[in-house]
Parts: structure tokens; C-alpha cells; sequence
């Protein structure tokens, strides 16, 4: 079987000429052999079709311009958007699909594989960033909505090799066993510090007409306003600790209970 082409595109000359160079002048003589076809699926098989075709996608997972990506692969990325932000205090420009979310941008685009992929459907909490100070889903916000704003992922709380308070205080308490939701915990306890202080009320505030500033956050209150962020290890009692002392300042005593 034999389909006869008087010309290939140049990206499919690309294609035989980088996975089956012995076969293109063949190809642009006579047409597409059925046995051509056959040997690009067994590559494909292989897996390395694959890789050829992803190429454009892995490339721009490096740190890169966005002109200089653009000028490499024109039109590699479908509905792309130029985005502009601060990432941990740092100006970033990144081509990204329009409907990407920001924790695929920030894992796969900048490399910041501290926000981590949990349930991808914004009902763990593992994904949890800082944006304009207030915490969201990083797995649910797109990130073209992001233009001209500043993130914050765990990768940014800390200044040099002095860590967060509220980092200092998960340790210190030990609020994390097998530490897969801890970066989600801490950005969501760091920017719940936010919220006590301008006096947001949550579902367990007994008078929420009343206007509050700094709210002193009760076991109750902490429990509630991280009710957002699943902890399966279950180390609950600590990060309620931890965030009780950050915000106080003060040595919270744990009480342990030993199970034998």
C-alpha cells in the first residue's frame, strides 16, 4: 500500500529527517510507504516519537526569555500569554497556555517543586501559595490571572538560612511526618497570621460584628481556618502548636499522648 505526495511540510521533513534520516530521501522521491508508516509507529512505541514531540514542552521548563523560546519554537505553545509577575520576590516572565493553572506554571515552567500536587481538584491544600498575601489554590487559579501580582511558595518564606517563624515553630513541634501537605500547611498558616491581624472572622467566630483587630487564635479558631489543608500523617495537635506559638511568640506546651 502506497500513498503518493508530491511534497512533505517542512515539519514533517523534520520529523523523517530527525527520527528516520535513512528513510526521508526515499520518502521525497517516491511518497509514503505503508512500511514507513509502520516504522514511525514502532518509534512511536519506543517512545521516542514521544520524546521528539514533547522537545518544545521540556524546553521551556528551563529558565528562558520569552522572546528568546518564541524565536526557538514559534507557536509551540497553543493560546499562549505572556506573563509577567513576582515569584518570591523576583521578576518572572514565562510563556504559558492561557488556561494553565499556576501550580503546573510553577512547577513545570520556573521549577519551584515545593508546592506539591496532591488531589488537583483544590480539596487538600498541599498546593497552597501566597498571592498578594492572601492564600489560594494553586491548583485551582490560572495563571495568566496572575499577571503583575506577587507569589509566594514555600520556597521564598524563608531570608537566606533564617527560616520563617512559622517554619521554625512546624519543626519545633514536629507538625509533619511524612511532609508531602507541610509546604501547603505552612503558606496557609504564614498568610492565616495575615488574617487574625486585620481581624477576618472565620465560621467559629462567636461575634462577627464586632469589629477585631489581632484576633488571639484559640485551638478552635486554628482548627477551623486550616480545616482547608489535609494532613493524612494526622499531626494535627502539632501544626495547631506551631501555629499557636508563632503568632504568640511564646513556648506552647505539646501534650502527648503515648498509645502502647
Amino acid at each position: 500500500m502506497k500513498q503518493k505526495r508530491t511534497a512533505l511540510s517542512p515539519e514533517e521533513q523534520k520529523l523523517f529527517g530527525d527520527l528516520m534520516p535513512e528513510e526521508l530521501e526515499e520518502v521525497l522521491d517516491s511518497g509514503l510507504h505503508r512500511r514507513h508508516f509502520l516504522k514511525l509507529m514502532s518509534l512511536a512505541t519506543a517512545g521516542l516519537l514521544a520524546s521528539h514531540l514533547i522537545g518544545a514542552e521540556q524546553l521551556f521548563a528551563r529558565a528562558a526569555d520569552i522572546d528568546d523560546i518564541q524565536d526557538l519554537i514559534p507557536g509551540a505553545i497553543e493560546n499562549g500569554v505572556n506573563l509577567s509577575f513576582n515569584v518570591n520576590s523576583k521578576a518572572t516572565k514565562v510563556l504559558v497556555d492561557s488556561r494553565m493553572t499556576l501550580l503546573d506554571t510553577l512547577r513545570e515552567r520556573i521549577g519551584l517543586t515545593g508546592s506539591k500536587k496532591g488531589c488537583d481538584h483544590g480539596q487538600c491544600g498541599a498546593c497552597t501559595v501566597i498571592v498578594d498575601g492572601n492564600r489560594v489554590l494553586s491548583c485551582l487559579t490560572l495563571a495568566a490571572t496572575c499577571e503583575g501580582k506577587s507569589v509566594i511558595t514555600i520556597e521564598g518564606l524563608a531570608k537566606g538560612n533564617e527560616l520563617n517563624p512559622m517554619q521554625a515553630a512546624f519543626l519545633k513541634h514536629d507538625g509533619f511526618q511524612c511532609g508531602y501537605c507541610t509546604p501547603g500547611q505552612i503558606c496557609s498558616a504564614v498568610a492565616l497570621m495575615k488574617e487574625a491581624k486585620e481581624g477576618q472572622a472565620s465560621f467559629v467566630t462567636k461575634d462577627i460584628r464586632a469589629q477585631q483587630q489581632g484576633i488571639l487564635l484559640t485551638d478552635e479558631e486554628i482548627s477551623e481556618r486550616m480545616s482547608g489543608n489535609i494532613c493524612r500523617c494526622g499531626a494535627y495537635p502539632n501544626i495547631v502548636a506551631a501555629i499557636k506559638e508563632a503568632q504568640t511568640g511564646k513556648s506552647v506546651e505539646q501534650n502527648w499522648l503515648f498509645v502502647g
